[in-house]
């Protein structure tokens, strides 16, 4: 029995004197190394310290420690938890798309938690038809913004960091193109630079994402309607304080001449008349805060300007900070600027069941962080969120649907089926060009 007994310790402890041994020749270097893959940004969790609120009153004031405070109008979530009604006759007159970028379902998750628990309902998740967004892109698992935004505004896969174009470099238009083409204003409203690369893929055709002088140049020809956002470094000319241009051509002065009606603050949003639009709020991204409109604001005023068109609009509005809030593994950031989005989400859903003829798609380009939600009370507070990068990942995403023509949106899709399933719905039937060069 002891000889028995000796010989099962002797094989536990061999290996632990062994792995002991190891660890001792471990040099500082190694243990630095070690120490610093254990801390990584994406191996930690942040626990809120601000319980959540118990109501909806006061709400705006309960979350000001995640930057809310100080804006024009709160944040106001549904009262009704239950899905709007679903809308299946009809004919699309109107397309508004709103573009999380980066939103996965965990983000819209932990605003939702946050804001009314998990029992209530954002804006968004009252749309009746939902479904899955596969967003891998033409070279690569995990996709950027430009290949996603590619495939979002065309119907056709490219490689990252290309923009309108197809993997084999062939210029595709973009169903916001053929919408103008048709007679239908245009618009787009984002929270990051006008020339980024969501924005861009609905108006630019060019090989790499990060050439945006030469973007905003394709938009000051492209004759879209109504242009909100940030970025007006790349439309002054070198010679201009705050210009981040290399040449003397000054863009705003060509918009102008072009009929544009150039506005730079909130009042100048709020009074705004015209068909041609251009609001520029910042020099560079938008801050999201106080003096700038918000992307709420932002839509409502695009709407309102595109509506008056007899033939119909379409629009596309970025809440463009979540994928920002990923990428920096911030929590409170990420669910301040869900709940912006939400904002104008729930702009559009108002104008679209007043007007009936209005498809309202929401989703995202693609998650960012590996958000999850590892903790958290039966009514939403003490959330835990944990991160697993610092970039993209390869999960689909959601999608959500209201009005005449949602029922194209639900399942499992794919990002290029939306911009199939747009043109379709207005019309523009074989005007995308999908076939492979060569087929």
């Amino acid at each position: 029995m002891n000889n028995t007994l000796n010989l099962t310790w002797d094989r536990v402890s061999r290996p632990i004197l062994h792995t002991l041994q190891v660890a001792r020749v471990i040099n500082k270097v190694g243990m630095i190394v070690l120490i610093t893959i254990l801390l990584l940004p994406g191996a930690y969790s942040q626990t809120y310290r601000q319980a959540a609120p118990s109501d909806f009153s006061g709400v705006w004031e309960n979350v000001s420690n995640l930057d809310l405070s100080g804006l024009p109008t709160p944040y106001s979530p549904p009262q009704d938890a239950t899905a709007l009604p679903l809308v299946i006759e009809g004919d699309v007159k109107n397309i508004i798309f709103l573009i999380g970028d980066g939103m996965g379902l965990v983000h819209a998750n932990a605003a939702r938690f946050y804001v009314v628990g998990p029992e209530g309902r954002l804006h968004f998740e009252r749309m009746p038809v939902t479904g899955l967004l596969n967003v891998y892109s033409y070279d690569a698992l995990i996709t950027d913004s430009a290949a996603s935004g590619t495939a979002l505004a065309t119907g056709n896969k490219t490689r990252n960091g290309m923009i309108g174009l197809r993997a084999d470099s062939t210029s595709v238009p973009t169903v916001l193109e053929i919408a103008r083409d048709h007679g239908l204003a245009t618009g787009l409203v984002v929270t990051s630079r006008i020339t980024h690369a969501t924005p861009a893929a609905y108006y630019a055709h060019i090989n790499h994402r990060g050439r945006e002088q030469e973007i905003a140049e394709q938009l000051s020809t492209a004759n879209i309607n109504v242009l909100f956002g940030g970025g007006r470094d790349m439309f002054l000319p070198e010679s201009m304080e705050d210009s981040r241009r290399h040449d003397d051509r000054n863009l705003l002065a060509v918009m102008e001449s072009n009929g544009y009606e150039i506005i730079g603050n909130r009042d100048e949003l709020m009074s705004v008349e015209g068909d041609h639009v251009l609001g520029l709020f910042q020099t560079e991204s938008l801050s999201t805060q106080l003096p700038e409109p918000t992307i709420a604001e932002m839509t409502a005023k695009a709407i309102e300007l595109l509506a008056q068109d007899d033939d119909g609009f379409f629009l596309m509005v970025e809440g463009s900070q979540i994928d920002w809030a990923g990428h920096s593994n911030d929590e409170d950031y990420s669910i301040r600027e869900t709940l912006l989005f939400d904002d104008a989400v729930r702009e559009a859903l108002a104008f679209a069941q007043q007007n009936g003829e209005t498809l309202v798609v929401v989703t995202a380009d693609h998650e960012t962080g590996g958000m999850s939600i590892r903790r958290g009370n039966r009514n939403g507070e003490g959330m835990n969120i944990a991160w697993s990068t610092r970039n993209h990942s390869a999960v689909s995403v959601p999608v959500y649907a209201y009005g005449p023509g949602s029922l194209r949106f639900t399942g499992v899709i794919d990002n290029t089926d939306i911009a199939i399933r747009m043109a379709e719905l207005f019309g523009f039937v074989g005007e995308l060009m999908l076939e492979p060069v060569g087929e």
